[in-house]
């Protein structure tokens, strides 16, 4: 089988740094709402734990990226915080190791 084909529509992933997006955060209302009344797709948030610079950021993006945090503290949803690439990765890898091992992928 098709590895795509297996994942499709059981797993929503995404990752941040410094904003999000209107679509972005509707993406995700679609797959937690849909989450909530099937139990997929599992869904994995990756935050990422970033230098910037203070002089060349835009505030408005980081303040849709603290609400949207926000939002997601008060549905009860828990994100995972990185610093490289390796991180997230890597622990995506991991769950889906024990999610097939489990047999629920």
């Amino acid at each position: 089988m098709d590895t795509t084909k297996k994942f499709a529509n059981q797993i929503f992933l995404s990752l941040f740094m410094t904003k999000t997006g209107a679509y972005t955060e509707e993406e995700f209302d679609t797959a937690y709402d849909t989450f909530k009344q099937n139990g997929k797709p599992l869904i994995y948030t990756y935050f990422k734990d970033a230098q910037i610079s203070t002089t060349k950021v835009n505030l408005n993006d980081l303040q849709s990226l603290r609400a949207f945090q926000d939002k997601l503290k008060a549905k009860g949803h828990f994100w995972t915080e990185y610093n490289s690439t390796e991180h997230p990765k890597q622990h995506f890898r991991d769950q889906i190791d024990k999610l097939l091992d489990e047999g629920k992928i």
